[in-house]
Protein backbone atom coordinates (compact mmCIF):
# COMPACT_ATOMS: atom_id res chain seq x y z
CA UNK A 1 0.00 0.00 0.00
CA UNK A 2 1.33 3.73 -0.62
CA UNK A 3 1.36 5.62 2.50
CA UNK A 4 0.55 8.66 0.71
CA UNK A 5 -0.60 10.53 3.72
CA UNK A 6 2.80 10.45 5.49
CA UNK A 7 4.71 11.15 2.44
CA UNK A 8 3.53 14.15 1.73
CA UNK A 9 3.15 15.29 5.32
CA UNK A 10 6.81 14.02 5.61
CA UNK A 11 8.21 16.09 2.94
CA UNK A 12 6.22 19.71 4.06
CA UNK A 13 6.95 18.84 7.47
CA UNK A 14 10.72 18.33 6.91
CA UNK A 15 10.39 21.91 5.19
CA UNK A 16 8.83 23.41 8.32
CA UNK A 17 11.37 21.96 10.68
CA UNK A 18 13.73 23.51 9.46
CA UNK A 19 12.15 27.04 9.97
CA UNK A 20 13.83 28.93 13.38
CA UNK A 21 11.05 28.88 15.79
CA UNK A 22 10.85 32.58 16.17
CA UNK A 23 10.03 33.37 12.80
CA UNK A 24 7.10 35.40 11.64
CA UNK A 25 4.54 32.86 10.71
CA UNK A 26 4.19 34.61 7.46
CA UNK A 27 7.29 33.62 6.81
CA UNK A 28 7.32 30.05 7.80
CA UNK A 29 4.21 29.97 5.66
CA UNK A 30 5.87 31.46 2.94
CA UNK A 31 8.40 28.15 2.65
CA UNK A 32 6.18 25.69 2.87
CA UNK A 33 6.06 23.45 -0.62
CA UNK A 34 2.71 23.55 -2.04
CA UNK A 35 1.26 20.04 -3.30
CA UNK A 36 -0.29 18.94 -6.39
CA UNK A 37 -1.67 15.38 -6.62
CA UNK A 38 -2.48 13.72 -9.05
CA UNK A 39 -4.51 10.64 -9.89
CA UNK A 40 -5.63 9.18 -12.85
CA UNK A 41 -8.76 6.10 -12.68
CA UNK A 42 -7.42 2.33 -14.10
CA UNK A 43 -4.43 3.65 -15.29
CA UNK A 44 -1.74 0.63 -16.20
CA UNK A 45 1.64 0.64 -15.13
CA UNK A 46 2.82 -0.29 -18.45
CA UNK A 47 0.20 2.70 -20.18
CA UNK A 48 2.86 5.44 -20.46
CA UNK A 49 5.75 6.31 -23.01
CA UNK A 50 8.38 6.36 -19.58
CA UNK A 51 7.14 2.63 -18.33
CA UNK A 52 7.56 1.17 -21.40
CA UNK A 53 4.45 1.53 -23.89
CA UNK A 54 5.05 1.77 -27.58
CA UNK A 55 1.70 2.78 -28.27
CA UNK A 56 0.35 5.48 -26.05
CA UNK A 57 2.08 9.15 -26.35
CA UNK A 58 2.71 10.95 -23.29
CA UNK A 59 5.79 13.57 -22.81
CA UNK A 60 3.76 15.50 -20.01
CA UNK A 61 2.92 12.76 -17.38
CA UNK A 62 6.40 11.20 -17.89
CA UNK A 63 8.22 14.92 -17.64
CA UNK A 64 7.28 14.24 -13.87
CA UNK A 65 9.03 11.03 -13.77
CA UNK A 66 12.11 12.12 -15.39
CA UNK A 67 12.16 15.08 -13.61
CA UNK A 68 11.59 13.61 -10.10
CA UNK A 69 11.36 10.00 -9.32
CA UNK A 70 9.87 6.58 -10.62
CA UNK A 71 9.01 4.72 -7.68
CA UNK A 72 8.79 1.44 -9.85
CA UNK A 73 7.18 -0.71 -6.94
CA UNK A 74 4.66 1.56 -6.18
CA UNK A 75 1.04 -0.53 -5.56
CA UNK A 76 -2.52 0.60 -5.01
CA UNK A 77 -4.25 -0.71 -1.65
CA UNK A 78 -7.00 -2.07 -4.08
CA UNK A 79 -7.55 -3.58 -7.24
CA UNK A 80 -10.75 -1.57 -8.01
CA UNK A 81 -10.96 2.22 -7.40
CA UNK A 82 -13.04 3.01 -3.87
CA UNK A 83 -11.11 1.32 -1.18
CA UNK A 84 -7.64 2.46 -3.13
CA UNK A 85 -9.01 6.07 -2.85
CA UNK A 86 -10.10 5.92 0.72
CA UNK A 87 -6.56 4.39 1.46
CA UNK A 88 -4.92 7.50 -0.10
CA UNK A 89 -7.33 9.43 1.91
CA UNK A 90 -7.01 8.12 5.19
CA UNK A 91 -3.50 6.31 5.29
CA UNK A 92 -5.24 3.20 6.04
CA UNK A 93 -5.45 -0.32 4.45
CA UNK A 94 -8.82 -0.97 3.55
CA UNK A 95 -9.92 -3.82 5.98
CA UNK A 96 -9.27 -1.09 8.70
CA UNK A 97 -11.56 1.99 7.12
CA UNK A 98 -14.09 -0.96 5.68
CA UNK A 99 -14.52 0.44 2.28
CA UNK A 100 -13.38 -2.87 0.85
CA UNK A 101 -15.13 -3.25 -2.91
CA UNK A 102 -16.09 -0.12 -5.06
CA UNK A 103 -19.34 1.68 -3.64
CA UNK A 104 -22.23 0.06 -5.36
CA UNK A 105 -20.88 -3.18 -5.54
CA UNK A 106 -23.21 -5.85 -5.10
CA UNK A 107 -23.01 -7.92 -1.97
CA UNK A 108 -24.73 -10.71 -0.39
CA UNK A 109 -27.36 -12.64 -2.63
CA UNK A 110 -27.95 -9.89 -4.81
CA UNK A 111 -24.39 -10.50 -5.94
CA UNK A 112 -26.45 -13.69 -8.44
CA UNK A 113 -28.40 -10.38 -9.15
CA UNK A 114 -25.38 -9.41 -11.14
CA UNK A 115 -25.19 -12.87 -13.01
CA UNK A 116 -22.75 -13.74 -10.58
CA UNK A 117 -22.69 -17.80 -9.55
CA UNK A 118 -19.23 -18.17 -7.86
CA UNK A 119 -19.98 -20.39 -4.02
CA UNK A 120 -18.55 -17.56 -2.32
CA UNK A 121 -20.71 -14.18 -0.80
CA UNK A 122 -19.04 -10.93 -1.03
CA UNK A 123 -19.66 -9.27 2.19
CA UNK A 124 -21.23 -6.20 3.41
CA UNK A 125 -18.77 -3.11 3.18
CA UNK A 126 -18.56 0.42 4.29
CA UNK A 127 -20.56 2.92 1.60
CA UNK A 128 -18.85 6.08 2.94
CA UNK A 129 -15.82 7.47 4.09
CA UNK A 130 -15.73 7.45 7.69
CA UNK A 131 -16.42 10.52 9.39
CA UNK A 132 -14.54 10.74 12.35
CA UNK A 133 -11.23 9.92 10.44
CA UNK A 134 -8.93 12.52 9.71
CA UNK A 135 -8.32 12.29 5.83
CA UNK A 136 -5.22 13.87 4.06
CA UNK A 137 -6.82 17.07 3.30
CA UNK A 138 -8.16 17.79 6.86
CA UNK A 139 -4.29 17.27 7.78
CA UNK A 140 -3.74 19.64 5.31
CA UNK A 141 -5.59 22.44 6.53
CA UNK A 142 -4.42 21.96 10.03
CA UNK A 143 -1.08 22.70 8.65
CA UNK A 144 -2.23 25.92 6.97
CA UNK A 145 -3.07 24.79 3.79
CA UNK A 146 -6.15 25.96 1.45
CA UNK A 147 -7.50 22.85 -0.66
CA UNK A 148 -8.98 22.15 -3.65
CA UNK A 149 -10.53 18.87 -5.52
CA UNK A 150 -11.45 18.39 -8.87
CA UNK A 151 -12.65 14.98 -10.78
CA UNK A 152 -13.87 12.17 -9.35
CA UNK A 153 -14.71 11.23 -5.99
CA UNK A 154 -16.66 7.95 -5.41
CA UNK A 155 -16.27 8.29 -1.59
CA UNK A 156 -19.71 8.15 -0.66
CA UNK A 157 -22.99 9.69 -1.14
CA UNK A 158 -24.31 13.47 -0.50
CA UNK A 159 -22.53 14.48 3.39
CA UNK A 160 -20.02 12.05 2.36
CA UNK A 161 -18.78 14.55 -0.43
CA UNK A 162 -15.17 16.05 -0.98
CA UNK A 163 -16.16 19.19 0.47
CA UNK A 164 -17.47 17.26 3.85
CA UNK A 165 -13.87 15.74 4.26
CA UNK A 166 -11.42 18.90 4.12
CA UNK A 167 -12.02 20.09 0.60
CA UNK A 168 -12.33 23.62 0.34
CA UNK A 169 -13.28 23.40 -3.03
CA UNK A 170 -15.22 20.74 -4.83
CA UNK A 171 -15.36 20.89 -9.04
CA UNK A 172 -16.88 17.62 -9.81
CA UNK A 173 -16.64 15.31 -6.99
CA UNK A 174 -19.67 13.08 -6.17
CA UNK A 175 -20.96 9.81 -5.65
CA UNK A 176 -20.61 8.22 -9.12
CA UNK A 177 -17.16 7.03 -10.49
CA UNK A 178 -17.95 6.88 -13.48
CA UNK A 179 -17.74 10.21 -16.42
CA UNK A 180 -21.11 9.88 -16.43
CA UNK A 181 -22.89 11.55 -19.82
CA UNK A 182 -19.12 10.28 -21.21
CA UNK A 183 -16.23 12.66 -21.66
CA UNK A 184 -17.33 15.69 -23.33
CA UNK A 185 -20.71 17.61 -22.96
CA UNK A 186 -23.23 18.00 -21.36
CA UNK A 187 -22.04 16.34 -18.20
CA UNK A 188 -24.74 14.66 -15.66
CA UNK A 189 -22.64 15.60 -12.86
CA UNK A 190 -23.97 17.64 -9.91
CA UNK A 191 -21.12 19.59 -8.79
CA UNK A 192 -19.92 20.54 -12.50
CA UNK A 193 -21.70 22.40 -14.70
CA UNK A 194 -20.37 22.42 -18.32
CA UNK A 195 -19.54 25.40 -20.31
CA UNK A 196 -20.66 24.69 -23.48
CA UNK A 197 -21.69 21.17 -25.74
CA UNK A 198 -18.90 19.14 -26.57
CA UNK A 199 -16.79 20.46 -23.89
CA UNK A 200 -14.08 17.91 -23.03
CA UNK A 201 -14.30 16.71 -19.66
CA UNK A 202 -10.58 15.92 -18.83
CA UNK A 203 -9.49 19.28 -20.59
CA UNK A 204 -12.21 21.13 -17.87
CA UNK A 205 -11.07 19.62 -15.10
CA UNK A 206 -7.10 20.50 -15.95
CA UNK A 207 -8.58 24.19 -16.47
CA UNK A 208 -10.52 24.31 -13.23
CA UNK A 209 -7.35 23.19 -11.45
CA UNK A 210 -5.15 25.89 -13.19
CA UNK A 211 -7.66 28.18 -12.02
CA UNK A 212 -7.64 27.31 -8.67
CA UNK A 213 -3.44 27.97 -8.63
CA UNK A 214 -4.67 31.43 -10.54
CA UNK A 215 -6.84 32.93 -7.94
CA UNK A 216 -5.05 31.70 -4.69
CA UNK A 217 -1.41 31.91 -5.39
CA UNK A 218 0.50 31.33 -3.13
CA UNK A 219 3.38 33.86 -3.93
CA UNK A 220 0.40 36.50 -3.82
CA UNK A 221 -1.22 35.05 -0.82
CA UNK A 222 1.28 33.97 1.68
CA UNK A 223 -0.88 30.55 1.58
CA UNK A 224 0.29 27.19 0.45
CA UNK A 225 -2.19 25.01 -1.63
CA UNK A 226 -2.70 21.15 -1.92
CA UNK A 227 -4.51 20.61 -5.17
CA UNK A 228 -5.81 17.00 -5.68
CA UNK A 229 -6.68 16.64 -9.43
CA UNK A 230 -8.70 13.44 -9.59
CA UNK A 231 -9.29 12.34 -13.41
CA UNK A 232 -12.16 10.27 -14.29
CA UNK A 233 -9.56 9.37 -17.49
CA UNK A 234 -9.02 6.89 -18.19
CA UNK A 235 -12.09 5.11 -16.86
CA UNK A 236 -14.91 3.54 -19.39
CA UNK A 237 -16.69 4.49 -21.48
CA UNK A 238 -13.16 4.81 -22.96
CA UNK A 239 -14.13 8.13 -26.04
CA UNK A 240 -11.89 10.38 -27.77
CA UNK A 241 -11.69 12.57 -30.76
CA UNK A 242 -12.07 11.63 -34.34
CA UNK A 243 -9.00 13.32 -34.69
CA UNK A 244 -7.02 11.00 -31.52
CA UNK A 245 -8.68 8.14 -33.64
CA UNK A 246 -7.55 8.81 -36.50
CA UNK A 247 -3.63 9.16 -35.31
CA UNK A 248 -4.02 6.35 -33.26
CA UNK A 249 -5.58 3.97 -35.40
CA UNK A 250 -2.34 5.15 -38.27
CA UNK A 251 -0.24 4.02 -35.59
CA UNK A 252 -1.49 0.95 -34.82
CA UNK A 253 -1.17 0.01 -38.73
CA UNK A 254 2.42 1.37 -38.77
CA UNK A 255 3.21 -1.22 -35.56
CA UNK A 256 1.48 -4.07 -37.27
CA UNK A 257 -2.34 -5.64 -36.00
CA UNK A 258 -1.06 -8.71 -34.01
CA UNK A 259 -3.09 -11.59 -35.13
CA UNK A 260 -4.43 -12.62 -31.93
CA UNK A 261 -5.80 -9.74 -29.71
CA UNK A 262 -7.28 -11.92 -26.99
CA UNK A 263 -6.42 -14.56 -24.89
CA UNK A 264 -8.94 -16.28 -22.62
CA UNK A 265 -8.82 -16.52 -19.00
CA UNK A 266 -11.17 -18.43 -16.70
CA UNK A 267 -13.79 -15.81 -16.68
CA UNK A 268 -12.88 -13.57 -19.05
CA UNK A 269 -10.82 -12.24 -22.51
CA UNK A 270 -7.63 -10.76 -21.41
CA UNK A 271 -6.43 -8.62 -24.05
CA UNK A 272 -2.81 -9.05 -24.95
CA UNK A 273 -1.80 -6.10 -27.32
CA UNK A 274 -1.58 -1.55 -26.58
CA UNK A 275 -3.62 -1.20 -29.95
CA UNK A 276 -6.99 0.52 -29.27
CA UNK A 277 -7.02 4.10 -30.94
CA UNK A 278 -10.04 5.15 -29.00
CA UNK A 279 -7.84 4.22 -25.72
CA UNK A 280 -4.62 5.88 -26.71
CA UNK A 281 -6.41 9.23 -27.64
CA UNK A 282 -7.98 9.33 -24.16
CA UNK A 283 -4.47 8.85 -22.63
CA UNK A 284 -3.18 11.33 -24.69
CA UNK A 285 -5.86 13.62 -23.46
CA UNK A 286 -5.31 13.05 -19.86
CA UNK A 287 -1.58 14.03 -21.13
CA UNK A 288 -2.51 17.31 -22.35
CA UNK A 289 -4.38 18.13 -19.50
CA UNK A 290 -1.55 17.65 -16.63
CA UNK A 291 0.87 19.58 -19.35
CA UNK A 292 -1.66 22.72 -18.85
CA UNK A 293 -1.75 22.42 -15.38
CA UNK A 294 2.33 22.16 -15.18
CA UNK A 295 2.72 24.56 -17.52
CA UNK A 296 0.36 26.93 -15.32
CA UNK A 297 2.90 26.27 -12.40
CA UNK A 298 5.91 26.84 -14.76
CA UNK A 299 4.12 30.28 -15.70
CA UNK A 300 3.20 31.26 -11.92
CA UNK A 301 6.59 30.46 -10.83
CA UNK A 302 5.76 27.79 -8.17
CA UNK A 303 7.41 25.01 -10.00
CA UNK A 304 10.57 25.33 -7.55
CA UNK A 305 8.11 25.03 -4.90
CA UNK A 306 5.02 22.57 -5.59
CA UNK A 307 5.71 19.01 -4.65
CA UNK A 308 3.92 16.84 -7.75
CA UNK A 309 2.75 13.14 -7.57
CA UNK A 310 1.47 11.11 -10.20
CA UNK A 311 -0.04 7.85 -9.39
CA UNK A 312 -3.06 5.61 -10.13
CA UNK A 313 -5.95 3.77 -8.29
CA UNK A 314 -5.36 0.87 -9.73
CA UNK A 315 -4.21 -1.12 -12.95
CA UNK A 316 -5.43 -1.05 -16.37
CA UNK A 317 -8.56 -2.62 -17.36
CA UNK A 318 -7.55 -5.62 -19.46
CA UNK A 319 -10.95 -7.73 -19.55
CA UNK A 320 -14.11 -6.48 -18.68
CA UNK A 321 -15.46 -2.65 -18.71
CA UNK A 322 -13.89 -1.41 -22.17
CA UNK A 323 -10.98 -4.03 -22.51
CA UNK A 324 -8.98 -0.93 -22.87
CA UNK A 325 -5.06 -2.09 -22.59
CA UNK A 326 -2.68 -4.41 -22.45
CA UNK A 327 -0.63 -4.70 -18.55
CA UNK A 328 1.76 -7.23 -20.02
CA UNK A 329 4.03 -8.59 -19.05
CA UNK A 330 2.01 -8.12 -15.96
CA UNK A 331 -0.37 -10.75 -15.42
CA UNK A 332 -4.28 -9.19 -15.12
CA UNK A 333 -5.78 -6.23 -14.73
CA UNK A 334 -8.36 -4.01 -13.08
CA UNK A 335 -10.12 -6.22 -10.44
CA UNK A 336 -7.70 -8.86 -10.25
CA UNK A 337 -5.43 -9.33 -7.20
CA UNK A 338 -2.72 -10.03 -9.46
CA UNK A 339 -0.02 -7.82 -10.01
CA UNK A 340 -1.79 -5.72 -13.09
CA UNK A 341 -4.46 -5.10 -10.90
CA UNK A 342 -2.64 -3.77 -8.34
CA UNK A 343 0.58 -1.66 -9.80
CA UNK A 344 0.51 1.50 -11.01
CA UNK A 345 2.50 4.32 -11.57
CA UNK A 346 4.12 5.96 -9.00
CA UNK A 347 6.42 9.17 -9.57
CA UNK A 348 6.69 12.48 -7.68
CA UNK A 349 8.91 15.47 -8.45
CA UNK A 350 10.18 16.96 -5.38
CA UNK A 351 11.29 20.36 -4.60
CA UNK A 352 14.88 21.44 -5.60
CA UNK A 353 17.18 19.67 -3.09
CA UNK A 354 14.89 17.22 -1.54
CA UNK A 355 15.21 14.00 -3.81
CA UNK A 356 17.35 12.48 -1.72
CA UNK A 357 15.20 13.31 1.19
CA UNK A 358 12.07 12.33 0.15
CA UNK A 359 13.58 9.27 -1.16
CA UNK A 360 14.43 7.91 2.01
CA UNK A 361 11.40 9.11 3.85
CA UNK A 362 8.68 7.54 1.97
CA UNK A 363 10.90 4.31 1.58
CA UNK A 364 11.33 3.92 5.51
CA UNK A 365 7.39 4.03 5.49
CA UNK A 366 6.86 1.47 3.05
CA UNK A 367 8.50 -1.58 1.96
CA UNK A 368 6.74 -1.71 -1.28
CA UNK A 369 8.28 1.29 -2.44
CA UNK A 370 11.79 1.39 -4.63
CA UNK A 371 13.70 4.41 -6.24
CA UNK A 372 14.87 3.48 -10.02
CA UNK A 373 16.84 7.08 -10.31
Amino acid sequence: MKHFLCSILAVTGMVLTSCKNNEKKVQEKAVRPNVLFILADDYGYHDLSVTGSKFYETPNIDRIANEGMNFTNGYAASRVCSPSRASIMLGTFTARHGITDWIGAKVGTDWRKAGRFNKLLPPEYEHNLPSEATTLPEAMKAAGYKTFFAGKWHLGEKGSWPEDHGFDINKGGWDVGSPNGGYFAPFINPNLKHHKDGENLTMRLAEETVNFFKENNPTETGQPVFAYLSFYAVHGPIQTTEEKWAKYQKKAKKNGIADTGYKMAKFLPIRQVQDNPVYAGLVETMDDAVGRVLQTLDSLGLDKNTLVVFTSDNGGVSAGDSFSTSNLPLRGGKGYQFEGGIREPYFIKALVGQRRSIYFRTRNRSRFLSNNT
